[in-house]
């Protein structure tokens, strides 16, 4: 096989390949050995029809035919690996010559991901939330146990927020009264969830012996308007009792006000330095997708929309919900679904290639003792997971670093081999050396960039933990070959 490229307009590139007959001749001779196991041939037995006796009956053209589709999409992939082409959509393709006879010449144009520069990232600057625990939030999430012990006293005002007001409450659809909507001495919190948001604005105001009227979309019907009709009987506030060291001892494992306001403080504390480093890491990919002014391919919209469909859809059969199940219940269609899908799927795609843009300005660079490092990492983890499903481990048991290497000790060397054999059948080493040159870039704009909070104080980067974001599965630089995939020899696709 003999190929080379030719760059087009519009990040494309026109791959021409050449076949020699004597490929041709193999892949013809292996397709009429898959034609004598699908037909029968009088006299011979199933699979065993010898190749003249195929040829006389169905040509050797139609063999030819079925050895083409065979044999380009083979050689496509060498040739696609061999360039070293960043190929992110399916390709276009033309035989110039060898239909019929002889060697096969064709062509194949297809859409190469761009490689985009970005200016202005060496200073970047991000915003947080702050991470210290203000009195507010103490006084706050106490309350929360105070509630557990309140009272509701009736009053004779019109209602605030917080009030819990009792109603005589009568729904339609459409206009046509219908009698699930309906429901006397209806009880219903200002301020918290009901199947129309509009009743929270209605109530608020409102007074005993008023009728008020509230409507709204029907949340599962589309094109459905419910409507309605509250007459207010009772009107009630929420007292909370005092804070003191006997109600703390009853409603808590703390025997007093201190000592319930100190755990507080620090589970706020931790809370907090817990969330910053996942916050900062979608900060950052805000930043960086706002460098990125170029049109995006949409090849690479529909992959990153789809990967996204597919982790859903994972996460609900682990949960035992069906992903139709999971559309019925929050009341959208697949189409609504991949629309709602589509901007944080576009972020996701400028994030990526603006990582890609970074390695290259900076002339990032991926030893072979990185990439052995990594292989082997990925090993460990498949040499766990075979502990684990032969029954190897005791999960219930904690184990210590030393043992966990222990564990995966016998059969990291095999998964190893195997893992790296996978890489190179599949054309996956550069896709790997590409996630751990993003991997080096966001190191490298995690080290460089500002980060404050809400007030302009600025934050440090060592106290938030930043660090993590650099671990293997940070969002912003996944790996195509996730180490959990159930698949390791999947064929390269667009989503390196």
């Amino acid at each position: 096989m003999k190929s080379s490229i030719e760059n087009l307009e519009d990040s494309k590139v026109k791959v021409t390949i050449e076949v020699s007959e004597e490929q041709i001749e193999e892949a013809i001779d292996v397709a009429f050995k898959k034609i004598a196991k699908e037909v029968k041939m009088p006299g011979f037995r199933q699979g065993k029809a010898p190749r003249k006796v195929l040829e006389a009956k169905f040509g050797k053209e139609y063999a030819r035919t079925e050895a083409l589709n065979e044999i380009i999409g083979d050689v496509y992939f060498q040739a696609v690996n061999e360039h070293e082409l960043d190929v992110i959509a399916q390709p276009d393709v033309e035989i110039i010559d060898g239909q019929e006879a002889g060697p096969v010449s064709f062509e194949a144009t297809v859409e190469v991901r761009p490689q985009i520069i970005i200016e202005g990232y060496e200073n970047l600057q991000i915003e947080i939330p702050s991470i210290e625990v203000t009195e507010d939030e103490i006084n706050e999430s106490i309350d929360r146990i105070r509630q557990q012990a309140a009272e509701r006293t009736e009053v004779k005002r019109a209602a605030i927020d917080g009030d819990f007001v009792t109603m005589d409450l009568s729904g339609s659809i459409n206009g046509e009264a219908e009698e699930s909507l309906t429901a006397d001495g209806f009880t219903f919190e200002i301020g918290s969830g009901f199947i129309i948001e509009s009743i929270n604005e209605a109530l608020l105001g409102a007074e005993i012996g008023e009728t008020v009227e509230f409507e709204g979309d029907h949340p599962a019907e589309e094109d459905s308007k419910l409507s309605f009709k509250a007459a207010i009987t009772q009107i009630e506030e929420k007292q909370l009792p005092d804070l003191t060291d006997e109600l703390v001892a009853e409603l808590t494992e703390f025997d007093s006000i201190d000592l319930l306001t100190e755990d507080t403080q620090n589970r706020l504390d931790e809370m907090k330095r817990t969330q910053a480093p996942s916050q900062i890491s979608g900060k950052i990919s805000e930043k960086l997708s706002e460098l990125i002014t170029d049109e995006l391919p949409e090849p690479l919209i529909q992959e990153q929309i789809q990967n996204q469909i597919q982790d859903m859809a994972m996460r609900m059969a682990q949960q035992g919900m069906q992903f139709e199940q999971f559309l019925e219940a929050t009341g959208q269609s697949i189409e609504e679904m991949v629309e709602n899908l589509r901007e944080p799927a576009q972020q996701s795609v400028k994030t990526d290639l603006a990582l890609r843009s970074i390695a290259s300005s900076e002339k990032f660079e991926i030893s072979e003792s990185d990439l052995d490092e990594e292989i082997e990492e990925i090993a460990k983890q498949y040499a766990w997971r075979s502990a684990v499903e032969t029954n190897e481990v005791d999960l219930e048991k904690e184990l210590t670093p030393e043992e966990v290497d222990a564990v995966i000790a016998p059969r990291l060397s095999e998964e190893k081999e195997k893992l790296e054999l996978s890489l190179k059948e599949n054309g996956q080493i550069r896709m790997l050396k590409t996630d751990l040159l993003k991997q080096k870039a966001l190191k490298f704009i995690e080290d460089s960039i500002t980060i404050t909070d809400e007030d302009g104080n600025e934050l440090n980067r060592e106290e938030l933990l930043l660090d993590k974001n650099t671990d293997k599965g940070s969002d912003l630089s996944e790996t195509s070959n996730n180490p959990n995939s159930d698949n390791p020899d999947a064929e390269e696709d667009s989503s390196d």
